[in-house]
């Protein structure tokens, strides 16, 4: 049986395992106050901690209500004796004051924890303030991501809802055998920066049944993500699913292994997107997999973009290092809101090999949609609209 569905089985179990089984810390009964005011950051640290140096199983319990957590929070698990359950029902809410978590990495961090169930629960960035911010272009803090997940293993986080991130919504970095399901993100289309879900170093990564709106990549997989399955998950708005930006660095660890399927697009500005950098990498991407895709109104359905070089600084007059190849496109359907529905653009030194087009059927404005491809080689089959614009 695959690891993904042991944790999944395995956290069902435990919680619906009886209470006498079971010992449960209430927030509540800690001191934690559920007015929205009152920070409860060390109450909840409290609780961590206890759970943690138990030989017991132990559920960290958050009633109904709303949690201050107004500076940033780490939960380690370094020295954890078990496994780690944490069930929200409440809404924990951050600082209208973007400066207190704004200059730091991440609001909620989880660091070194092998064996993690979280169930439940809203976060409120409160990042409204923070976009506001940056649009006056004003000088304001880079933002922080409201929930991360380093150097952990075994990771089953499940009907968690994050809204009005500063920055990123969900970080999975350096981290095994994790699956996120059941997930809702919420930011405003014009909010910056507010990537859903970013994976980098990882492996094993499943995330399914999700929805995710906001202001840039719905899931973003950067260098060092390998054994990726991305399934039922609707985007948009956003900018799509993006394996990169790849190649900002000589050295870089590729990515491979990835499945994207059965995912619904709307209005988004991108569908699925490979990106990478004009600049010397020996980084890759291979054994990618798109199949069963739905786009409704979306701007560049289909596209890998070897000449990404935004504001055309560190990168001009350069090419691509990253190496893409067989990279598959399966029964992607629905409609594109520009004329070129398939975009192709490869590495000049580098050109993408293995591309294969399989029932591809995108249309613009009721009509005809266009393939536009630069250095890039595959095979077409089935039903090709647009055109294949591949060389064999």
């Amino acid at each position: 049986m695959p690891n993904y569905l042991i944790l999944v089985l395995s956290f069902i179990f435990l919680l619906n395992s009886s209470s006498a089984e079971r010992l449960t810390i209430n927030v509540r009964r800690l001191g934690a106050k559920a007015d929205g005011k009152t920070d409860v950051s060390k109450v909840l640290l409290r609780a961590w901690n206890s759970a943690c140096a138990s030989r017991k199983e132990v559920r960290i319990y958050v009633p109904r209500g709303r949690y201050l957590i107004r500076n940033p929070i780490v939960f380690n698990g370094r020295n954890c004796k078990r496994s780690m359950f944490l069930r929200i029902e409440g809404t924990i809410i951050a600082s209208t004051d973007y400066n207190l978590i704004g200059k730091n990495g991440n609001w909620i961090k989880f660091e070194r924890v092998n064996g993690l169930f979280i169930s439940g629960g809203t976060l409120d960035a409160k990042g409204a303030g923070l976009w506001n911010c940056k649009k006056s272009g004003k000088n304001c803090p880079t933002g922080a991501t409201s929930i991360g997940f380093y150097s952990s293993t075994n990771v089953v986080v499940s009907r968690l809802t994050s809204i009005n991130s500063q920055m990123f919504h969900m970080i999975i970095y350096k981290s095994r055998n994790v699956i996120l399901k059941g997930i809702t993100i919420l930011a405003l289309g014009s909010s910056p920066n507010t990537d859903g879900i970013h994976l980098q170093l990882s492996s094993g990564v499943s995330i399914s049944q999700t929805r995710i709106s906001t202001g840039d990549d719905c899931v973003s997989i950067g260098p060092g993500t390998n054994n990726t399955w991305i399934e039922n998950v609707s985007c948009g708005p956003g900018h799509g699913i993006s394996i990169g930006s790849l190649g900002w660095d000589l050295q870089e660890p590729g990515v491979q292994n990835v499945t994207v399927k059965s995912v619904t697009f709307r209005n988004s500005d991108n569908g699925v997107r490979i990106k990478t950098w004009t600049r010397p990498s020996n980084g890759f991407v291979r054994d990618v997999l798109f199949q069963n895709i739905v786009m409704n109104n979306v701007k560049n359905p289909v596209l890998i973009d070897q000449d990404y070089c935004p504001n055309a600084k560190d990168c001009p007059g350069k090419v691509s290092g990253i190496k893409i190849s067989n990279v598959r496109y399966q029964n992607i359907r629905g409609t594109s809101a520009t004329p070129v529905a398939v975009q192709l653009e490869c590495s000049k030194k580098y050109p993408c090999t293995g591309i294969r087009l399989q029932d591809i059927a995108l249309t613009h404005k009721n009509g005809a949609a266009k393939a536009s491809c630069a250095y890039a080689a595959g095979t077409a089959s089935g039903v090709m609209k647009p055109p294949s614009c591949l060389n064999r």
